[in-house]
């Protein structure tokens, strides 16, 4: 069996915390060990690149997608198995979310957040029915998620949301996550915790 491609959407930036990129190597590990490919933004720096360089450095398949005029700022990863150059971002994350089968959120900034409500706003319009995960990494995205809930109280978020979205604070946490939706059929049978 092909390994299944994990889209990873995390910070250009390391961030303050180096609680960030440390996970962001037990995150790349993990795909290491469950035969996951991954799936990112085809960058050399921050939270990025520390994924991308610990799955190389095991022989892990990692692909990036990524924006020419980002290229031209010269912070493309030239030493990923293969690195596609897009037009814009519009067509990266299109891009992105067609070649991968589950998505997980590390740390991040705007970019990060607009990828991640895209996802989210995809799978209420069923444009996909596929996971979506949130490593919850030193309580990162705790303002985040209370957010949501609120928006839900409020009813402008469907409950539905529930059934693609995961939130772990470990990845050992995400281990189990990503045994669960390996072979999934139905996204309504993983078993997520809620925010």
């Amino acid at each position: 069996m092909n390994n299944k491609n994990l889209c990873i959407f995390c910070g250009s930036s390391k961030g303050k915390n180096p609680a960030y990129a440390e996970a962001a190597q037990e995150v790349a590990n993990l795909l290491i060990e469950e035969k996951w490919n991954l799936v990112y933004g085809g960058g050399n720096i921050g939270i990025m690149t520390e994924v991308a360089d610990t799955m190389l450095a095991s022989g892990g398949h990692v692909y990036g997608v990524i924006p020419q005029a980002i290229v031209d700022l010269e912070v493309a990863h030239k030493n990923i198995t293969k690195l596609y150059v897009v037009k814009d971002m519009h067509e990266r994350k299109n891009m992105m979310y067609q070649m991968s089968d589950a998505f997980l959120v590390l740390p991040g900034g705007i970019g990060t957040l607009d990828e991640l409500c895209e996802t989210l706003t995809w799978f209420q319009l069923k444009y996909h029915q596929k996971p979506c995960a949130i490593l919850n990494t030193c309580g990162f995205y705790d303002h985040f998620l209370k957010h949501l809930e609120f928006l839900q109280q409020e009813g402008f978020v469907y409950p539905s949301l529930k059934e693609c979205l995961w939130v772990g604070g470990t990845v050992n946490e995400l281990k189990k996550f990503l045994k669960d939706i390996k072979d999934i059929k139905d996204i309504k049978n993983i078993k997520t915790t809620q925010p």
